[in-house]
């Protein structure tokens, strides 16, 4: 299973995490997110391997797929977008390890083409996304002025609230000068 060979990888990498998944050697996270549902079962040497559909769930996490990207842009409150049901130790422990492990580009390069090219890499692609990143940015700017500025096609919320309010003062100055004729004619019919 190409999850549980990712979690193994990372945990390779961090013996602490290891320990502390051995206390629950044997138990199965169930991590539902409908409609796909992953199942794995920790085994004594504190690595994970997929579990049987019919396995007794020790701890279950709900999510939903929407969820996902607020997951993803903040780890340490991910656990506030799910539901967990079953063992708290359990799934303190999973908490823990979904927070604190990370994958290390620069230790897997490494073994490939040495520790220097491994952080030169890894630092000129984490420049280049936020090359993108600020690209990406700057381009909806520029874009935005335009719309807003230059080819008028956008209104900014400032000045649609402006004229809003002023259509609604020039309904209410029509509504009191229609009372005011309606009297005026009136005092003339009599």
């Amino acid at each position: 299973m190409p999850v549980a060979a990712t979690v193994n990888h990372l945990l390779a990498q961090e013996p602490w995490a290891r320990t502390e998944l051995k206390l629950h050697a044997g138990k199965v996270a169930v991590i539902d997110a409908s409609p796909a549902v992953l199942r794995l079962r920790v085994t004594p040497d504190g690595m994970v391997e997929a579990a049987a559909s019919d396995a007794a769930a020790a701890v279950t996490i709900r999510l939903k797929l929407s969820d996902l990207p607020l997951i993803a842009q903040n780890r340490e409150r991910a656990f506030s977008y799910v539901q967990i049901e079953g063992d708290a130790e359990f799934a303190n422990a999973v908490s823990r390890l979904s927070q604190s492990l990370r994958w290390e580009a620069e230790y897997d390069l490494e073994k490939l083409v040495g520790p220097i090219a491994a952080v030169r890499l890894v630092q000129g692609a984490k420049a280049v996304v936020q090359g993108a990143r600020n690209g990406q940015r700057k381009v909806a700017e520029n874009v935005a002025e335009y719309f807003l500025d230059e080819n008028p096609m956008l209104i900014r919320p400032l000045a649609a609230e402006s004229f809003a309010a002023d259509v609604t003062r020039f309904r209410d100055d029509v509504e009191r000068a229609s009372k005011r004729l309606e009297k005026l004619e009136q005092k003339l019919a009599k």
